[in-house]
């Protein structure tokens, strides 16, 4: 182990003030040959802590919670209370760099502190104030200053204006402040404009929006003669995935269903080619995503000869069966199972081992508890 050094307090004080006065930590050790770095951090603990007293202890030395050292004399607890009280001065004197309608507050906050143990004519002198500067600033600490009437002027103009104005408004009824200054304080405040932000008409408008022919009735006579299609989050993978699925509304069997890494134009394409030779007058409803409303996915449907349907902006009970599928696939595998974090080939196979589980084996209740697949079959 190596020897334990002993600082003088005027060392340890010196690398105080030159901390505190924003010398680099490798500039002080050099200059006062200090060994570490963390001797330091703790000597500005203290320093913070208000336990300069532990500055004068011996190497090693603790002293009892509560109590500090134990003086030689009372001339020696004197000085060095006003050491302690000199330094805490000289840090708060920095806080005059603010701003000088911030000096009144602070000189009257640390007289109000420290006169029970030092004169308040000591403190002034300290900070370079004059003792009828101190009192006039007391006497006058409950008027607002002229930054804070300002603001409360400005307040009161946005508030006059139901806050429908913006800052260069205001500045232009308030003479004699410059926009920014305006801005600033109305941002402070939170008095900017809320006049409901104008709507501006997007760019890229669809190819092709088809009116809503299901209207909500989601019962079929045969297969195939209506379909309902919808894309739904996989968030379970390392990446973000999403699956497309088409729903015969006769049976609520998935007839078709892709997973992707990415819901453009050729994925949901992926799915609608998946569907069979399909009967004359089938449709197929979706929503009015950018996907199926693009030229390229109208046109595949026109080829196989399928009636487009779109539900409604905003509206997804328009498409309520494909929607309670997409809930149920995720609520009896992944939630169910607290799988909210796998592979991207987990998600694949529980989302594929799901879907031939839902159309072959398991039942419901308006199929006459049969499984989809089943009451297609009896059907036929």
């Amino acid at each position: 182990m190596g020897t334990r050094v002993s600082y003088p307090v005027e060392v340890k004080m010196k690398a105080i003030e030159m901390r505190l006065a924003g010398v680099p930590v490798k500039e002080v050790l050099e200059e006062l040959n200090i060994r570490n770095h963390t001797q330091l951090k703790t000597w500005m603990r203290w320093y913070k802590n208000g336990e300069l007293h532990r500055l004068e202890q011996p190497v090693g030395k603790q002293y009892t919670f509560g109590k500090g050292p134990e003086y030689e004399n009372e001339t020696t607890k004197l000085l060095a209370e006003n050491r302690y009280l000199k330094q805490q001065i000289e840090g708060l004197k920095k806080v005059r760099r603010v701003g000088e309608e911030v000096v009144p507050k602070v000189v009257i906050e640390l007289v109000e502190d420290l006169k029970g143990i030092i004169s308040i004519g000591e403190i002034c002198r300290h900070l370079g104030v004059g003792r009828s500067s101190y009192y006039r600033w007391k006497k006058d600490a409950d008027r607002p200053t002229r930054k804070e009437i300002r603001n409360q002027q400005i307040g009161d103009l946005c508030e006059q204006h139901k806050f429908r104005y913006g800052y260069r408004k205001i500045a232009a009824l308030y003479r004699g402040v410059c926009e920014k200054t305006v801005q600033r304080v109305m941002q402070k405040y939170g008095w900017q404009c809320r006049v409901k932000v104008k709507k501006r008409k997007r760019t890229g408008q669809p190819a092709y929006v088809a009116p809503n022919l299901l209207t909500r009735n989601f019962t079929a006579s045969k297969p195939f003669e209506k379909l309902v299609t919808d894309i739904t989050y996989l968030p379970f993978g390392q990446s973000m995935m999403y699956l497309s699925s088409i729903l015969d509304v006769y049976n609520g069997e998935i007839v078709a269903q892709t997973i992707g890494f990415r819901q453009d134009t050729v994925f949901v394409l992926d799915t609608l080619d998946q569907l069979p030779q399909l009967p004359g007058g089938c449709i197929l409803h979706s929503d009015q995503g950018s996907v199926y409303t693009s030229y390229a996915y109208q046109k595949a449907v026109k080829e196989k000869g399928i009636t487009m349907s779109m539900s409604r902006k905003g509206t997804p009970a328009d498409n309520s069966p494909i929607e309670t599928f997409h809930s149920t696939l995720k609520s009896e595998t992944f939630y169910l199972d607290d799988i909210y974090r796998t592979t991207n080939a987990c998600v694949i196979q529980i989302v594929e081992e799901y879907i031939n589980y839902y159309n072959n084996t398991r039942i419901q209740t308006k199929l006459n508890s049969q499984s989809p697949v089943q009451y297609r079959q009896l059907a036929v």
